[in-house]
């Protein structure tokens, strides 16, 4: 007995479940002890389980939804109705799955062009990554600022991890020669950073000995006390021009020289307070020297000027020394005496030179003939009554006669 509830196909009385495609029949299966009909609606749900995955293909080859796969899951579900166990229209399922080839191809060819694009904006990013780290590999050793650079480059590198992560699948050449500079960067980078640390410890450890050697130098000064003050300047500069070295040594080794400076120069300002004693008294003592000094007069006489001169110049250095404070302003005070003495010598002197009296006395003869000319020439003009001439003589005989006194007075 044979039941045909479908136009694609029958059961018969053992339960065996056929399809029907062109005419032809095939066994699809059995589905026993159970009625025909529920035998029949099995193997049409197994279709219609066909019939979705199609279904879903096509919606996602319209939509180009994970296109890398659509060729490989058109190609099983091609095979999969090749003799699909199901009853239904499997010829229409194996057309519609065929009529999806060319439009995965055109979708494989976009796919492939996007893919092109997006490898090429893949590979710009790491060119613009690896550049970026040459350039900082490529800094000049003595300018560079390690730490800001080594975190740059970390942020780099960081930065080519993402762009691997969630960028499209690079060729490997390509991707083997962009990594290689990126890595050939970062070991330049790390070798520098190495060499210049190595070489900062190097002198860090230099000038920590040059200052390890300047404190003990001036901790050996403090038993000197006062008389130490210029060597332990010196060791100050010597200070300076070693640098800062870093750490708490560094300042440990300060506090050393500075507690030794300290105690040489409480020694000096004892010394300086025990002389300002001594000084004061000093300074009393020319005060009064000065006042005797100020009755120098050369112009009564210069031989006794000097000798007075002399005398005060001998006191004064026995009077010792005054306070620092005070030094310009007692010694600009005997200074001033002593120059008057000496221009008063010097122009005594001026005036005993043959030389100069003798010019004196031909500037003198000048003058004289001059003025008699001109009181002639007067005395002339006066009697013809020439006013304009008499004016004019009068006023040159009365600028010889001015001329005449200064040559005479200093003569």
């Amino acid at each position: 007995m044979t039941t045909t509830p479908s136009a694609f196909g029958r059961v018969d009385a053992e339960n065996n479940v056929f399809v029907i495609e062109g005419g032809v029949e095939r066994k699809v299966g059995q589905y026993p002890n159970v009625e025909p009909a529920e035998a029949l609606a099995y193997f049409e749900r197994k279709f219609a389980d066909l019939e979705a995955q199609v279904r879903i293909l096509e919606q996602r080859v319209a939509n180009k939804v994970d296109s890398h796969n659509l060729k490989k899951t058109a190609t099983k579900l091609a095979a999969d109705l090749a003799e699909p166990a199901a009853v239904g229209d499997i010829a229409d399922l194996r057309r519609r799955v065929a009529a999806l080839d060319s439009k995965i191809e055109a979708v494989e060819a976009d796919r492939a062009e996007a893919s092109k694009e997006l490898v090429a904006e893949a590979l710009a990013k790491r060119e613009a990554i690896v550049a970026a780290a040459e350039a900082v590999a490529n800094q000049d050793a003595t300018k560079i600022n390690w730490k800001n650079s080594s975190a740059q480059l970390t942020e780099l590198f960081a930065q080519w991890q993402q762009v691997q992560k969630e960028g499209p699948k690079v060729p490997k050449a390509q991707a083997d020669v962009i990594w290689k500079r990126f890595s050939t960067a970062r070991t330049k980078f790390e070798a520098g950073k190495r060499q210049y640390f190595a070489g900062l410890d190097a002198a860090n450890k230099a000038a920590r000995g040059k200052k390890v050697a300047i404190v003990e130098a001036a901790e050996a000064l403090v038993s000197k006390g006062a008389d130490a003050v210029v060597e332990y300047r010196k060791l100050l500069d010597d200070w300076k021009a070693s640098g800062r070295t870093p750490g708490k040594g560094d300042d440990a080794l300060w506090a050393r020289f500075k507690t030794a400076g300290d105690a040489i120069y409480a020694a000096k300002g004892e010394q300086v307070a025990a002389e300002n004693v001594e000084y004061s008294a000093n300074l009393a003592a020319k005060l009064e020297i000065l006042k005797d000094a100020a009755k120098i007069d050369p112009s009564k006489g210069l031989a006794e000027a000097k000798n007075a001169l002399r005398e005060i110049q001998s006191r004064w250095e026995k009077a010792g020394k005054v306070p620092r404070e005070k030094v310009r302003e007692v010694e600009d005070k005997l200074r001033a005496i002593e120059n008057k003495v000496r221009d008063a010598e010097q122009e005594e002197w001026r005036k005993s030179d043959p030389a100069v009296q003798a010019r004196n006395n031909a500037v003198l003869d000048q003058l004289h003939a001059s003025i008699a000319k001109l009181e002639s020439d007067l005395a002339a003009a006066t009697a013809k009554k020439d006013a304009k001439k008499t004016k004019e003589l009068t006023e040159a005989l009365e600028a010889r006669k001015a001329w005449l006194k200064v040559v005479e007075a200093s003569a």
